[in-house]
């Protein structure tokens, strides 16, 4: 998968825009700067962002083109991050601690999603906060209509009841599906069905 991921990064531009995700600016914007964990982060676009608000920010992902991009675009933003390469449970350890922990479309196989889940909410502080927004399960029909990004697969993709499951154990404050006008990049552009959630330790 890594493969892949180092392929569709490979050209100079980023694909899925500098900017960061609305529904996490948004919300980030409530809360005051601490750490920050962003798992399956990309290019860097929410990363950046959080640290020119002064957040410490902890990023992951897959893909060493991604780090390398990331890097650069922290670089011309003047900030600092923690970029590491890898899984999880490899590049996480369970003693870190974050205030806030945003999932912007890190889609997993259903498989592996509930232990995903389980293992962040161990990483959150007492009154951490998780923001999140991935693809729901109907977006298959608006790839088909709009064309408008996420995976093909839908076992990589949620439902409300995935998403409220994984996190039972937290206060869940917002969860709902909706549609929404993408515009970040070249991949994610147009009509999209997404979930999204706000949840708090």
């Amino acid at each position: 998968m890594n493969q892949f991921w180092d392929e569709r990064y490979g050209s100079n531009e980023y694909i899925y825009g500098t900017m960061p995700n609305l529904w996490f600016k948004l919300n980030l914007g409530i809360l005051r700067p601490g750490s920050l964990l962003l798992p399956a982060e990309g290019e860097g676009r929410n990363a950046v962002f959080a640290a020119t608000q002064g957040w410490n920010v902890t990023a992951f992902d897959t893909s060493e083109v991604a780090k390398k991009k990331a890097l650069l675009l922290a670089g011309n933003k003047k900030v600092s991050i923690d970029y590491r390469v890898g899984v999880l449970e490899d590049v996480v350890p369970r003693n870190e601690r974050y205030d806030c922990i945003a999932l912007i479309y890190a889609h997993l196989p259903s498989r592996e999603w509930s232990l995903f889940a389980e293992y962040l909410i161990t990483l959150l502080n007492p009154g951490g906060k998780i923001i999140f927004e991935g693809f729901s399960r109907q977006q298959l029909e608006y790839q088909e209509r709009y064309q408008s990004g996420g995976p093909k697969d839908i076992d990589f993709l949620f439902s409300k009841e995935e998403i409220e499951s994984g996190f039972k154990e937290l206060t869940i404050t917002y969860l709902r599906q909706e549609e929404i006008v993408l515009k970040e990049g070249n991949y994610h552009q147009g009509k999209a069905s997404v979930i999204r959630m706000l949840a708090a330790i």
